[in-house]
């Protein structure tokens, strides 16, 4: 098992090295004209993940009807954590009792959640891009990047279905190849219809908002995961708190995206490349790499997050001394300037892991990502006024 993960952890990384300078080498893909009006990636995460917590409810109705409130005929082949339902909730309790075929929900147990998980995963993805630069998400959906995308998430939850094999694992496996073949091409042509010509300005209120809406989303994301896609609606009376805050706040963040000013710097405009570049590379290995942590060998996922945040940043690099002039002064000052926001950075995250409980290991990342690029940020902004005070005097 440790094997195959690590496998499908170098052969991700492989192929998105490999595939994005092709990305990046094509013209910008055509924006064609208004017309219908197009659903983002955002609404259709929230459609889908609608169906994930109705499933949920018509799971506990089975479980409740069915086997008499004790999940424990699934619960044991599955590690802890898990099934942790809202069986005692009365209105799902009186539901229950006048639910009138609670055989025919069966499926509701692990195969409807085996299709919707990759659509979750990716539509998720493509908000975070779409709503950094949304000529990148349209040349990531027109290129082999999402559908090398699906396979490697598809093959990554395929092998953790087969370690936690089960009666329902053959189904499932089955149910997840179908979704691998039809969510990419539903995405490709979400995009291709997006009129949408937006961009994060290069200034910190511009990318300040943008950290600020991916931690928001990555927060409601590990609600729905450790709700719903375990199997577990009885904890969300304790995550609702946490869910509503993250909800108002990128509510509010997304509102005030619109308005921020483009008041850009050399160091600031080497962040958002570094980003666009880090989404395109991280794009296919990012499921192997988290399940790699847990179920491959963790040196080779270390070093494949390490990879591609490296290229990103020599890339970036590239591009913003080539926005200076390629001068060795300039470069030299920017390279000196990165490093300084960098090291912020990491003293930002250290902080972030320390103060973080560790109970959960993806809330201390997600704080720890959070405060990297909050601290990096405003670092740069600091540099980049200095910068130009020193060159008006």
């Amino acid at each position: 098992m440790r094997i195959l993960v690590d496998a499908v952890v170098v052969a991700s990384a492989v192929s998105a090295l490999t595939i994005t300078p092709r990305v990046l080498a094509r013209r910008p893909a055509p924006v064609r004209a208004a017309g219908r009006r197009v659903l983002s990636p955002a609404v259709w995460l929230v459609l889908v993940t609608g169906p994930v917590h109705v499933n949920q409810v018509l799971f506990t109705v089975y479980v409740l009807r069915v086997h008499d409130g004790d999940p424990s005929f699934v619960a044991r082949y599955l590690p802890a954590g898990w099934f942790d339902l809202a069986s005692s909730t009365p209105a799902l309790r009186t539901m229950a009792e006048h639910f009138p075929a609670p055989g025919l929900l069966a499926p509701s147990l692990l195969r409807v959640q085996a299709f919707l998980e990759l659509p979750f995963v990716l539509l998720a993805f493509a908000t975070v891009v779409r709503w950094l630069d949304t000529d990148l998400y349209r040349r990531i959906a027109r290129s082999a990047l999402l559908p090398s995308a699906s396979a490697s998430y598809t093959a990554v939850f395929c092998l953790v279905e087969w370690d936690l094999r089960n009666p329902y694992t053959v189904d499932d496996v089955l149910i997840r190849t179908v979704s691998a073949v039809v969510t990419p091409l539903f995405l490709a042509r979400m995009a291709a219809r997006d009129t949408a010509t937006t961009r994060v300005p290069a200034s910190v209120p511009g990318l300040l908002v943008f950290i600020g809406s991916l931690g928001a989303l990555g927060a409601l994301v590990l609600v729905v995961y450790d709700t719903a896609l375990l199997y577990s609606l009885g904890r969300l009376d304790d995550r609702l708190p946490l869910a509503l805050t993250a909800l108002a706040a990128l509510v509010v963040l997304r509102a005030a995206a619109v308005r921020v000013s483009d008041r850009s710097g050399p160091t600031l405009s080497f962040v958002v490349h570094a980003l666009r570049h880090w989404l395109l590379l991280f794009f296919v290995p990012a499921l192997a790499i988290r399940y790699g942590l847990l179920f491959g060998t963790p040196r080779p996922a270390l070093a494949a997050g390490v990879v591609t945040a490296a290229v990103a940043c020599v890339r970036a690099a590239r591009e913003a001394s080539a926005g200076a002039g390629r001068r060795p002064r300039a470069v030299a000052g920017l390279t000196a300037r990165a490093g300084c926001a960098v090291l912020a950075g990491t003293a930002g995250a250290t902080v972030a892991l320390r103060l973080t409980p560790p109970s959960y290991a993806e809330v201390a990342l997600l704080s720890a990502m959070g405060a990297f690029l909050v601290t990096g940020v405003a670092m740069c902004g600091v540099l980049d006024h200095f910068r130009k005070g020193a060159d008006n005097g």
